[in-house]
């Protein structure tokens, strides 16, 4: 039986590291198991691109350079993380995925919301959530929760209008796609958020 495909998303600070890790817990608890992973990332090769986009300055790279580095490491990883998972049966859950990509890239750095989509479809084989929960913060209340968290990367030293696109763009793709995604309010304490996730998690459990 395929596993459940789970991803966190939302702006910089409003938890999904810490929630994704609380769900994976819950899970493993009631004999489920999960693979708990990260995006960029979660293979060598895609940890190693990874380093290319988070550090340096936020000039760095443009919109499009992004995307590639994005969808490059997301190749890997689905091919040799991801996919295999699911395909044994084991529950995946992911921090961040392709909703990053469309936010971070697409309305705040211009991208097409149809090209990204173009290229996540031939990096993945279209592979796409079962479920999505966005954890939803202002982005300045994001902002100061992950000044507490240490350095920042390229994407805290972008401006304040670049992650409020993004925080918008989190919220329309949630109001768009309400089979795939959810809404989490994300300023109460972690264990209320985790509550609420759990009730959106629970029609995937098995009988």
């Amino acid at each position: 039986m395929k596993g459940q495909f789970i991803t966190f998303e939302g702006g910089e600070g409003v938890g999904k590291s810490t929630q994704a890790t609380l769900l994976a817990e819950a899970l493993r608890a009631r004999g489920i198991d999960v693979l708990q992973t990260r995006e960029p990332g979660g293979t060598l090769g895609a940890e190693a691109i990874r380093a290319l986009i988070v550090e340096g300055e936020p000039e760095r790279w443009d919109g499009v350079a992004e995307a590639m580095l994005v969808n490059a490491a997301r190749a890997d990883h689905v091919t040799r993380c991801i996919r295999p998972a699911l395909d044994a049966g084991r529950w995946v859950i992911c921090d961040r995925y392709v909703d990053s990509t469309l936010a971070y890239q697409g309305a705040g750095k211009g991208m097409p919301t149809v090209d990204l989509v173009a290229i996540h479809r031939f990096a993945t084989g279209d592979l796409w959530p079962d479920l999505t929960l966005v954890l939803d913060l202002p982005a300045h209340v994001g902002f100061e929760r992950a000044a507490r968290r240490g350095a920042p990367d390229r994407f805290d030293k972008t401006g304040d209008a670049f992650h409020d696109r993004v925080v918008a763009a989190f919220r329309t793709a949630a109001d768009q796609a309400p089979v795939r995604m959810r809404l989490i309010d994300a300023k109460d304490s972690p264990d209320t958020v985790a509550s609420a996730i759990w009730r959106e998690v629970v029609p995937l459990l098995p009988c």
